[in-house]
């Protein structure tokens, strides 16, 4: 699997952090561990297991355990810890950096970084950000839109209708995040995030046409960045001797960087509105995450289910005014 890296520059940006000391251009330093260590073992003097390439932060209890020890010791511990050559480090709460710890870093050219934030933000926002930034990712091909808050990535042979689909989800009020090429990372074991690749993001091609930004055409509400993949609806051409579902009793997923997606195959064929099943494909969607199910309910009301599953602490009466 590839190694994928951050610039310091972007992370920087992203957290809001001030420069204290950057040997070269931030941009230049590559972060390519999405681990955070707070060094409390090894201002103590402890170096075994130490990874400099995992961003290291600074916060209260280690600099109270610095007061506590007598400047030739700190000085000692400030140079030993420079010496692995951490990738960067974060000092949190605008604590006062001694002036030893600065002049180990410039010996050792390792950077180092300010923030107001408490450590624990510091530390939630910087993991979050790199396992974004890091994430193990792939580009497949295929559509993503936002519709009514769910992640529907759209894929099929070309030609299939992909792109028309999602223009008419697009007028319909919904949000266009990739079109053509989606690079899709695993911020988790259960999240995949879709996004489209910066060159092409909001441009969309359209046969008979060409190509369209779609930001210039129907504004900055039309367009997204990221989303969440909630459910991949692969488009087919109808054929006559397959079995499509009718039911929706069980779910179908496809798997994508080892996550499970919910999967759905729906014909193509004229005559049928693909923005309008989608848009009710994504609210069904919803609604079994929340646990209904209306194939469930409909079998139940017929006496053909004796047990209706019910997720736990959810309504038992929904539809029951329909």
């Amino acid at each position: 699997m590839n190694q994928f890296s951050v610039k310091l520059s972007k992370i920087i940006s992203s957290l809001r952090l001030k420069p204290v000391y950057i040997p070269r251009d931030a941009s230049e330093i590559l972060i390519y561990s999405s681990e955070v260590n707070r060094p409390g073992l090894q201002l103590a003097g402890f170096f075994e297991f130490f990874d400099n390439q995992r961003v290291q932060v600074l916060g209260k209890s280690e600099f109270a355990y610095l007061e506590l020890a007598s400047q030739e010791t700190y000085v000692q511990r400030f140079h030993d810890f420079f010496a692995h050559r951490p990738v960067a480090t974060i000092v949190a709460r605008n604590l006062p950096i001694y002036p030893e710890m600065l002049a180990a870093a410039r010996e050792f050219e390792c950077p180092i970084l300010a923030s107001d934030e408490p450590t624990s933000e510091i530390v939630s926002a910087l993991i979050s950000t790199l396992n974004v930034e890091l994430a193990p990712r792939i580009t497949r091909h295929g559509v993503l839109v936002e519709v009514h808050g769910e992640g529907i990535l759209l894929m099929g042979e070309s030609g299939v209708g992909k792109s028309e689909t999602a223009m008419e989800l697009v007028k319909r009020g919904h949000r266009l995040i990739a079109d053509d090429a989606v690079e899709i990372r695993r911020v988790s074991a259960r999240t995949l995030v879709g996004t489209s690749p910066e060159n092409i993001r909001h441009f969309m091609e359209l046969r008979g046409i060409g190509i369209i930004n779609v930001r210039r055409i129907f504004g900055i509400g039309s367009v997204k960045v990221t989303q969440q993949i909630d459910m991949i609806i692969m488009l087919e051409h109808w054929d006559q001797k397959k079995k499509y579902d009718r039911m929706g009793m069980e779910n179908e997923y496809m798997e994508i960087l080892g996550n499970q997606v919910t999967s759905l195959t729906i014909p193509v064929k004229p005559g049928r509105n693909l923005a309008i099943i989608i848009e009710v494909a994504a609210m069904n969607n919803r609604q079994k995450e929340m646990g209904y199910n209306s194939a469930h309910e409909l079998l139940g009301r017929l006496g053909m289910m004796d047990d209706i599953p019910k997720a736990p602490g959810k309504y038992d009466d929904w539809g029951a005014n329909d």
